[in-house]
């Protein structure tokens, strides 16, 4: 039997990224988060064995396995501008323990990923540097921005990925599966509809069930699947009006102006997602920590009838109408509150992103 590739994942939260590892046949060696909920939701579908619960700067070298991949998403809160690329700016704290792992393991390949934007940020530049004379010296980089819909998720998150390779030569990002307008050899995108058509319309409740799971000496809340995190909300009468007046693919700017909170009416433009309706037949917008709330942004429910009042649905997703979206499989398992749930959710990579990288990453490694 061949030996199954391994991978590190840092910055791990619930275990987006791992998850689409996995599915593209690498095994887990090593993930550390510091959030004790994500950790633990982690541990419940990967193994508490290889998980640290803790700070990447307290993991000791000695604990560090060989892996073939590292990857992660250092948080990119060190720079409002270009002004500072020092490697030694205490605010590169993360970012520095990144390198630090990727230059004692020396995998393979390794795998950055970011908001899109992160092409022009500081960190982006100190990651060039460290390729050409620093810490991650020998490693060729690519880099492009990834939109997840044209990798057969139903969501359009564009997220920057760049790969790091010492294999010999640069690993191309991986060309897309999926189009909005599809030819040939080229799926079209996956739609809210294919991920979560023929859940229950009316959530039967707002609370998680009452369970709690240990891991790492702590008690919290747990383990949830499936159903246990298809949770509604109690809506305002004024937000259910609000709701019921946007359709598919609408949002606050659809709203009758006595329904416009003073907020939205002295902004006439901007935020155009926010208090917006789903499209059954299209993917979604990102899916953000808040999905929960749609004045945050495109979050409500899809079905909306314009003859037909009762023909509609005036909510926001469900936890597990996002954790679909994210492309989690329906087996995923989740700890933590409600809101500790929703923020692994927006959090994460999605998996079939994810999977798209792996795959392509395999096919370069192998020995």
């Amino acid at each position: 039997m061949t030996k199954r590739p391994t991978v590190i994942d840092l910055f791990a939260g619930c275990g987006g990224m791992t998850s689409g590892f996995v599915r593209a046949g690498f095994e887990p060696v090593l993930a550390v988060e510091w959030d004790l909920a994500a950790a633990a939701t982690y541990a419940a579908n990967f193994g508490e064995s290889h998980t640290v619960w803790g700070d990447i700067a307290s993991v000791n070298p000695d604990r560090l396995p060989d892996a073939d991949v590292v990857i992660g998403g250092p948080p990119c809160q060190g720079f409002s501008n270009l002004g500072s690329k020092d490697v030694n700016d205490p605010r590169n704290t993360l970012w520095r323990q990144y390198l630090r792992v990727v230059d004692h393991v020396r995998p393979k390949a390794f795998v950055v990923e970011n908001v899109d934007r992160f092409s022009s940020s500081a960190e982006f530049q100190m990651l060039l540097a460290a390729a050409d004379h620093g810490p991650l010296k020998g490693y060729e980089l690519s880099w492009a921005v990834l939109l997840a819909a044209d990798f057969g998720v139903a969501q359009r998150r564009p997220r920057s990925i760049l790969i790091g390779s010492r294999v010999g030569h640069r690993i191309p990002l991986p060309a897309p599966t999926h189009a909005r307008a599809p030819d040939a050899g080229v799926q079209p995108w996956e739609t809210v509809r294919s991920r979560i058509a023929g859940l229950p319309e009316t959530p039967d409740t707002t609370q998680l069930p009452h369970s709690t799971a240990t891991f790492f000496g702590r008690t919290l809340p747990g383990v949830f699947k499936g159903l246990d995190i298809h949770v509604g909300r109690q809506p305002r009468e004024l937000s259910l009006r609000r709701y019921d007046s946007v359709p598919p693919g609408g949002g606050r700017f659809d709203l009758p102006d006595e329904l416009l909170p003073n907020c939205w009416r002295n902004k006439p433009t901007g935020t155009t997602d926010v208090m917006g309706r789903m499209r059954w037949d299209a993917p979604s917008l990102t899916i953000r920590t808040e999905f929960f709330k749609p004045e945050k942004g495109q979050y409500l429910h899809p079905q909306w009838e314009a003859e037909a009042t009762a023909g509609r649905v005036n909510r926001p997703i469900t936890h597990l109408e996002a954790a679909r979206l994210q492309d989690f499989p329906e087996d995923f398992l989740w700890c933590g509150t409600k809101i500790q749930i929703a923020k692994q959710i927006g959090n994460a990579v999605p998996v079939g992103l994810a999977q798209a990288i792996a795959a392509q990453l395999a096919q370069h490694i192998a020995d």
